[in-house]
């Protein structure tokens, strides 16, 4: 039986995913490489995708393993290749303030090892890759999906280690490995429930926006008309994902699922007060200055439980194209939706929710 290996299974694209993967190709079986420390929860998670889809039972293997050495950590990883159909590289540290020791370790030499496993594997059909819109760092302009190495700065060791990981990945590429390429903007709950696995990224002003009474106070940091935010929906991130990995057209190009129609920092406010029920009393603030507040004045991080390192996202000044992904999509029925359309049930999953934090897997 032909296998197809995960990482980054148990988290949540790798869940969403791995059931469809297998549904298109019930003569496959797939191999994920767990980490020890989410071994109990990667078996319930399997429960509980065999539970509600009985052809999924018995295809699914977990191994104990680790991206972050020569060979996955695996007992034979050459017997692995050998069988090897499809590779799907998700796992990733999804963190902002990432160390770069550990973004090093676990994004970029995490997926040369992958990629060392997948160029053993002679019958390999795609590497299925999972990297991020903010491989383009702070670059100002238009970033399309044919670039990556465009000269930009980073914003932090997140983005850095992402965008030199996807610069393996292109290089396995352009050395004749079959690969695809999905580069996510910031991934909020899904659109229809809300239901998200971490709270970050334009959480952290809903939740501040929610802490506070009716009339509610909100640093506002640079020119809000001037930057927008691009946030999609997990779910169209899994639809998309889903659809385009199963077409043979897709080998070989990067597709951003982004917002073709991102709101500005000013619309976004707007949403987010009328989302919440708040009157919002905006505060100017120079951006180096709010981090520098959050970082080293005591109590201010405390207060406003935004970290500094989501601050430049709110002065972001790269606009997405994705031109080749909604040409792909068209016909599929796969969409971005409008934030504005399902920011009110992120909000109420929030509420409903407390006890999601905002922290990452790793």
């Amino acid at each position: 039986m032909a296998t197809v290996l995960f990482t980054g299974f148990p988290g949540f694209l790798g869940v969403q995913l791995l059931p469809r993967v297998l549904r298109r190709a019930p003569e496959h079986r797939a191999v994920c490489v767990v980490q020890a420390r989410f071994a109990d929860l990667a078996r319930r998670r399997v429960t509980q995708l065999e539970t509600a889809d009985p052809s999924l039972a018995g295809r699914i293997e977990l191994v104990e393993g680790d991206i972050t050495v020569a060979g996955l950590g695996l007992q034979d990883p050459v017997a692995l290749a050998r069988d090897l159909h499809q590779v799907w590289h998700l796992a990733a540290v999804y963190d902002l303030g990432v160390p770069r020791a550990v973004g090093v370790r676990v994004n970029v030499d995490g997926t040369r090892h992958v990629l060392d496993l997948a160029e053993q594997a002679t019958a390999l059909d795609r590497f299925q890759y999972v990297s991020t819109c903010y491989v383009s760092g702070r670059w100002a302009g238009v970033f399309r999906e044919s670039d990556l190495d465009v000269g930009q700065r980073f914003n932090n060791f997140y983005e850095e280690t992402k965008f030199l990981a996807e610069v393996l990945v292109q290089q396995a590429r352009d050395g004749g490995l079959p690969t695809s390429v999905y580069r996510p903007a910031i991934v909020a709950g899904d659109a229809g429930t809300g239901e998200t696995q971490k709270y970050d990224g334009p959480y952290f002003a809903l939740q501040w926006l929610l802490r506070q009474p009716r009339l509610a106070v909100m640093p506002v940091i640079g020119d809000p008309t001037a930057f927008r935010m691009n946030v999609v929906p997990r779910d169209f991130v899994v639809d998309a994902i889903a659809a385009l990995s199963g077409e043979p057209w897709s080998a070989g190009r990067v597709y951003q699922l982004a917002d073709p129609r991102p709101l500005t920092i000013d619309e976004l406010l707007t949403a987010m007060a009328g989302a919440t029920g708040r009157r919002m009393i905006r505060v100017p603030l120079p951006r180096r200055l709010a981090m520098f507040a959050l970082d080293h004045v005591p109590g201010v991080e405390a207060l406003l439980r935004i970290p500094s390192s989501a601050v430049p996202y709110f002065t972001h000044p790269t606009y997405y194209d994705t031109t080749r992904t909604e040409a792909d999509l068209e016909g599929t029925e796969v969409a971005c939706p409008a934030l504005t359309d399902y920011l009110p049930r992120l909000v109420s999953f929030m509420q409903a929710h407390p006890e999601v934090s905002a922290h990452a897997m790793v």
